[in-house]
């Protein structure tokens, strides 16, 4: 076992009298000891059941005769942060709950590793870590929340923010505002859409990392603590067996999770995460595959923020095994190992669809011919870009730019109802490096569908995208302003073209006759970790690593 490093001979004596002094007996310092990384944290409702869940987990590895060893990670919480400086820390939180989770298991020369997830960041970041350390291990996902409600209608933190977009426009007053505020979130669990954590732990689950069915029980559902338990009891089995997390991560899965992130027109950021983890776990997985796999998945899970409905509702759908089993009949995925011991196919053959369901349809039944996402180049994203297709039925868009240094000021001008009718939002020095972090402009984007504005407008950014957001959106713009990226270069009135079909982003304005009056912005942070973050982090369509895993790259460079 890896852990006899720290327990095993006479030499190691110091080191069982630690343990020995934290209540271990001889017998638990013997049997393989399991990392348990838990992203607690009790200003979320994403994570603050987390430490109750970790317990069950617990009791799980030592009923199979392991030995649980908990640490704690950190999380920043997206719903709190975003539009703000903090939303600055959500990406690059990935880097640093995976950093925490590899520092302590090699650290403790552990046998594996269970990582306790919840909000956007920490999903993804779970899987990077166990693909850099290629050791027995999972992800768990704590859940989603279940919906909010108001006059009897169901509702999520996404009609929050476009209940801010709708009291700028005049058409809810304060009052209204502040009850749809205290409706949202009724309890424990991550955002109930298809939204970032949704959509990653679906993801998850379909790569092989997370058991099938656990990540899809809501938070608050009374079979989460059993399920979980067994998780623990499955990780001591995977220590025993061999099995480690690189054996799930092949090019296969990779593309399996992307189409089932397409189908049911999740996150964008799945992108940037699917990119990272590979990347982690060398496996050669580029950009462009997001696209051809797209074109040819239609979306079949009617699924907010575009859809009718919500994670919990999936759950009772058949979850999972459901938009697997779909998938699998139309021959769009593969067979893969998952952590469970078991196929991909083997854990979906018996799938328990609830008769009458509407969440996840058939494929005469699909919503669009083609997934959520497109790929597109051009002479403003030579590196590439992402388009965000669900939740309006065009695929080309031609307006005049209106061109805004930050997130802030963009937002501002849509309150201000200064945006009109066919223009191309722009938002630039939002990058990985620029930012620095890569927000996400949800503020924006629901104050555009709070006004009703999210089918005549569009927006480009070297930033990203919540998956709450919804419109006519391409982020993941690279290279990024910050880099010297075209988008840098753009003017307000300059003719931008979105056409998906053609897989262009483009504009008739002479870029290059603007480059030698080109500086780039002084860097926002000059010391701390943020600085550290801007010099290290890659481009996004490189998936915005800061451990540039292969790519033989000086990080100056990106």
């Amino acid at each position: 076992m890896r852990s006899d490093q720290i327990k095993k001979g006479p030499d190691r004596a110091p080191a069982r009298a630690m343990l020995r002094a934290t209540g271990m007996t001889g017998e638990q310092i013997e049997q393989p000891m399991i990392a348990v990384v838990n992203t607690w944290s009790d200003v979320t409702p994403c994570n603050m059941h987390l430490r109750d869940l970790a317990e069950h987990v617990k009791a799980g590895i030592r009923a199979a005769g392991g030995t649980p060893v908990e640490f704690g990670s950190i999380v920043v919480t997206d719903g709190i942060s975003m539009g703000s400086e903090g939303m600055k820390c959500s990406l690059m939180s990935r880097e640093i709950v995976a950093d925490s989770i590899e520092m302590v298991t090699r650290g403790h020369c552990l046998d594996g590793v269970v990582a306790l997830v919840g909000c956007d960041k920490t999903i993804p970041a779970g899987a990077m870590a166990l693909a850099r350390l290629d050791i027995p291990g999972m992800v768990i996902y704590g859940g989603s929340i279940m919906p909010g409600e108001l006059k009897g209608i169901p509702i999520t933190i996404q009609d929050v923010f476009e209940a801010v977009g709708a009291h700028a426009a005049g058409k809810i007053d304060e009052a209204e505002l502040t009850e749809v505020e205290k409706n949202a979130c009724p309890g424990a669990g991550a955002c109930g859409g298809q939204f970032t954590a949704n959509t990653m732990a679906l993801a998850l689950t379909t790569l092989g990392l997370s058991p099938m069915g656990v990540n899809d029980i809501p938070a608050v559902h009374p079979d989460k603590a059993g399920a979980v338990f067994a998780c623990g009891e499955r990780v001591v089995e995977q220590v025993r067996e061999g099995q480690s997390a690189r054996d799930m991560i092949s090019i296969q899965s990779l593309r399996n999770a992307a189409t089932v992130t397409t189908a049911t027109a999740g996150s964008t950021n799945s992108v940037l995460h699917l990119l990272a983890i590979a990347r982690e776990a060398g496996v050669d997985f580029d950009i462009d595959e997001f696209d051809e796999i797209s074109r040819r998945t239609p979306i079949i899970g009617d699924l907010k923020p575009a859809g009718k409905y919500m994670a919990p509702d999936m759950f009772d759908a058949g979850g999972t095994p459901l938009v697997i089993d779909k998938l699998i009949k139309a021959g769009l995925v593969s067979d893969t190992p998952t952590v469970t011991g078991r196929s991909l196919f083997e854990e979906c053959a018996e799938v328990n669809e609830r008769p009458g369901q509407a969440v996840i349809l058939d494929f005469d039944q699909a919503l669009a011919s083609r997934g959520g996402f497109g790929i597109l180049y051009g002479n403003l994203a030579p590196e590439g870009c992402v388009a965000k297709l669900a939740g309006h039925g065009e695929f080309s868009f031609t307006g005049p730019a209106r061109v805004f240094e930050n997130e802030e000021d963009s937002f501002a001008a849509v309150q201000n109802r200064e945006i009109n009718s066919g223009d191309v939002i722009v938002i630039r020095n939002e990058g990985p490096k620029g930012g620095p972090g890569m927000r996400e402009m949800l503020a924006v984007t629901a104050a555009l569908a709070g006004q009703g504005l999210d089918d005549s407008v569009a927006l480009m950014t070297d930033g990203r995208f919540s998956g709450a957001s919804f419109g006519f959106v391409v982020g993941h713009v690279a290279p990024e302003a910050a880099r010297g990226g075209p988008i840098g270069l753009l003017r307000d009135g300059d003719l931008i073209t979105i056409d998906v079909d053609r897989r262009r982003l483009e504009t008739n304005a002479d870029l290059e006759a603007r480059r030698a009056e080109w500086r780039p912005k002084e860097a926002a942070y000059a010391s701390g970790a943020l600085a550290k973050y801007a010099y290290l982090v890659s481009s996004a369509s490189q998936g915005a690593v800061t451990s540039f895993p292969d790519l033989n790259q000086d990080p100056k460079a990106g």
